[in-house]
């Protein structure tokens, strides 16, 4: 059952690269999951995500304002 449910995760997640990324299957499977979650940019936090302190000093220290 666990071998049934790895087969077609793995089918989906080819499938998805495949037509996203335009990797062949010898890419996908070069390719470790972390490698792959990055390329299909899942592990970018969203846009409107909040800043954390350390974000905002890092972003302070970059950028200030003079004030």
């Amino acid at each position: 059952m666990v071998s049934m449910m790895f087969a077609d995760a793995a089918r989906r997640a080819a499938h998805v690269a495949a037509a996203s990324l335009g990797w062949r299957p010898d890419e996908f499977w070069a390719a470790t999951p972390a490698e792959l979650v990055t390329a299909l940019g899942l592990d970018a936090a969203p846009a409107d995500a909040p800043v954390d302190g350390g974000g905002l000093a890092a972003l302070m220290e970059r950028y200030p304002d003079g004030c």
